[in-house]
């Protein structure tokens, strides 16, 4: 399990094409906060007759964030691209130049066993282009996983390869509505993605291969302005968190405050975290009743969950309130 904030603190993902021009205005103008990463899109959100267009685009929007950075102050995100293919990634590191240093890494899209190699390839030359460490956030969206013949055999094989760069897999990501859409399934803002079965299996199996080593981010939510958008939202998170999942990616800016609050750790399991990991070793008892005294800790059962919890709490807070019954 990553022992790190920096796994964590992807946070809320928003996505963006990456030829929109206003993007380095929204960002020195701190339109979306100051607490979110960004991914700049060159797969599903560009034409396929305007991809050299926006290559051009980013690259541009990167020299003009570097500018603007050393005449003003203000929230620099994380910045991930989100690439075509794997030969994309080198290209790009060559235009970007010295503009790289703004880049944290590369999302894969529709990761699988036909360009998890060549993906990997390039996440480690990459590396060997730049200053700083370039990370990857690999997407598992493909169709392949679906079948259940294979299914254990694809994630175990694509768990092997990338434990290769275990260090630079910032996040797992996964592709709900590319795996709903293999399907026909779309759900609804009362809905929780994780009500359909065939999909919730899909995941449950990917935090069940990847869960222990890896931090995996929750499935968009495509909802944003309808009657229940909000409580919808409120609700998944609740559930991606119950199964797993850190963070979550957002289609729209007035989702971002909505993972960040939904992600704040209880003042309840704050305390109980932090009482567990500064167990007394020497003590003839490893169990005993929460801070609250509501429940039972035990350091040997509940020590891995103590560290993701001051983990998520690092990144995300902690609620000034108590709990309710729904935390």
């Amino acid at each position: 399990m990553n022992n790190s904030v920096l796994y964590y603190s992807v946070g809320a993902l928003l996505y963006c094409p990456a030829n929109r021009k206003t993007i380095v205005d929204s960002i020195t103008q701190q339109k979306f906060g100051t607490k979110y990463s960004l991914a700049l899109c060159l797969e599903d959100t560009i034409r396929d007759d305007c991809v050299t267009e926006a290559e051009h685009i980013l690259t541009n929007s990167l020299y003009e964030l570097a500018k603007r950075s050393v005449q003003n102050a203000f929230y620099l995100p994380k910045i991930f691209v989100r690439v075509r293919n794997a030969h994309q990634i080198g290209r790009l590191c060559k235009a970007f130049r010295e503009h790289i240093s703004l880049v944290t890494g590369f999302i894969l899209p529709k990761f699988s066993l036909e360009n998890a190699d060549i993906y990997i390839q390039e996440i480690l030359h990459a590396n060997e282009l730049a200053s700083q460490p370039i990370y990857t956030m690999p997407i598992f969206e493909s169709p392949s996983m679906i079948d259940l013949r294979y299914r254990t055999e694809i994630l175990y094989t694509l768990k092997e390869k990338l434990d290769q760069i275990e260090d630079k897999v910032l996040n797992i990501r996964v592709g709900g509505n590319d795996l709903c859409h293999a399907f026909g399934f779309r759900r609804h803002d009362d809905e929780s993605i994780h009500q359909i079965r065939p999909i919730a299996n899909i995941f449950s199996d990917i935090i069940t291969v990847y869960g222990r080593d890896y931090v995996i981010s929750g499935p968009v939510w495509e909802y944003y302005h309808s009657s229940n958008w909000e409580r919808g939202l409120y609700h998944e998170i609740a559930d991606d968190k119950l199964c797993g999942f850190i963070g979550k990616t957002v289609i729209y800016p007035n989702q971002i405050s909505v993972v960040n609050e939904a992600y704040k750790v209880s003042k309840q399991d704050y305390q109980d975290a932090l009482a567990i990991l500064n167990w007394d070793k020497t003590s003839h008892s490893l169990v005993a009743g929460s801070v609250s005294k509501g429940r039972m800790n035990e350091y040997k059962t509940h020590s891995n969950w103590a560290l993701r919890t001051l983990l998520t709490a690092e990144y995300f807070g902690v609620k000034k309130t108590q709990p309710s019954n729904n935390d």
